[in-house]
């Protein structure tokens, strides 16, 4: 597994997220059964389980994994509400739509891969069992290409090269990829015949972008960026709507999990055409443009431009016209409501790790919020946040995990929250 940074957050080494070809199937909505005969992948096809980090769970029974994660939750949030069973994944390989790699050098050869865990030292990985095997396919060939056009990768000891970073973004439901080449300088020999030596390697890339970044950060992307073939973006297709996707948009790494989750989430919202909708932290605008024929409504809050951007197109794209998305942060957005007489009846929020704050959780009940449903990738920061909304009032009904990173230690909550009568 490779770093995530899908929406300019630092480039940290994530477990999760999701891409499958081969590994996708399941009916959106179907609950698939656990199953039990998903044996453990044998430690010779990943040479780098024990460097790498990112898979802990790789040799681990598929079953055995979503006991030890289903234990797991039961002990973080048993004492605040119920916790129902985890929704597992029928094929839980290759199943992350992004793939980053990392480029440097080993004695005197070009690598690609992912960065050891807790170091900046690169662990060289042709094959990942929970990415994406045509996005896999690309970074070697761009490895094998760098050498024909003599291209050096990037010493972060000395300064010197060109290419840093390889991201490959990967829409399963309409086949679209998108390549990023991250570059030291906006000086890149001889790009156009190399770029057209990778499309006749690869005709099914749809777009090639050039991203700049001299920033010695953990940063992956940079903020300008070139495009060198195709429009630019690619599009997904996702519980029905179709969204564009930028280099640096978040967007959920494993969809058929997301469609899943994201189904369940609007279960529990409850919406039935008359509600004002918050989309907090909303990213491109996934889940508050599915939301919206349920609602009367919906308010997309994000600060992060390029997403922002984008949820407009998205909106335009699906024919929405109850969506309003805002370049702005959700707290003060609220607050603003508040000031202005306005309400809330429901808030979904889908925060980064870290989870929320206690200026946000009390914006929602300043706001006047009914219901919250909260989508976690940080089961730890849930349970704190989940602590603070009931000192404002809000009472947990339930969470309901989903194992959007199967081979990883991560697990994806749902947390449902109802507003007490005080």
């Amino acid at each position: 597994m490779r770093m995530r940074n899908d929406d300019g957050r630092p480039a940290r080494r994530e477990a999760g997220a999701g891409r499958p070809e081969r590994g996708r199937t399941g009916r959106p909505g179907r609950r698939d059964p656990i199953p039990a005969v998903i044996p453990a992948c044998p430690a010779s096809v990943c040479p780098a389980t024990k460097k790498c980090g990112g898979c802990r769970y790789i040799e681990m029974p598929y079953p055995e994994q979503l006991r030890k994660k289903q234990s797991e939750m039961q002990a973080l949030f048993g004492s605040l509400c119920k916790v129902y069973p985890i929704a597992g994944m029928e094929h839980p390989l290759y199943y992350r739509n992004k793939v980053h790699a990392v480029f440097g050098y080993h004695k005197g050869q070009i690598i690609s891969g992912i960065y050891e865990e807790n170091t900046h030292h690169i662990v060289p990985i042709d094959r990942c069992m929970i990415e994406d095997q045509k996005s896999d396919e690309i970074i070697v060939t761009i490895r094998e290409l760098l050498k024909s056009f003599k291209i050096r990768t990037y010493d972060e000891d000395t300064g010197y090269g060109l290419l840093r970073h390889v991201l490959v973004r990967r829409a399963f439901a309409t086949g679209e990829i998108m390549v990023v080449l991250v570059t030291r300088s906006p000086v890149f020999p001889s790009k156009n015949h190399f770029v057209a030596a990778l499309r006749e390697r690869h005709p099914e890339i749809t777009t090639i972008i050039q991203n700049m970044n001299d920033r010695d950060t953990s940063m992956v992307l940079g903020d300008r960026e070139h495009v060198l073939y195709g429009k630019g973006y690619i599009e997904d297709i996702l519980c029905g709507c179709r969204f564009r996707i930028s280099a640096k948009s978040f967007y959920q790494v494993n969809p058929v999990q997301a469609e899943r989750l994201y189904t369940k989430a609007l279960e529990l919202a409850g919406l039935s055409g008359r509600e004002t909708v918050l989309d907090a932290y909303c990213g491109i605008g996934t889940i508050g443009i599915i939301a919206a024929n349920r609602a009367r409504q919906v308010y997309g809050v994000e600060l992060n431009p390029d997403a922002v951007r984008d949820a407009i197109c998205n909106a335009k794209i699906n024919g929405i016209r109850n969506v309003r998305f805002y370049q702005n942060d959700a707290t003060r957005f609220m607050t603003q409501m508040a000031q202005n007489g306005d309400t809330v009846d429901v808030v979904l929020m889908d925060p980064p790790r870290s989870g929320s704050t206690e200026e946000f959780i009390h914006a929602v009940k300043v706001v006047r919020t009914k219901k919250v449903i909260y989508i976690s990738c940080g089961p730890d920061t849930l349970a704190r946040d989940l602590k603070v909304f009931r000192r404002e009032g809000y009472r947990t009904e339930g969470v309901w995990p989903y194992d959007m990173f199967p081979a990883t230690g991560h697990t994806e909550v749902i947390a449902e929250l109802q507003r007490e009568n005080r």
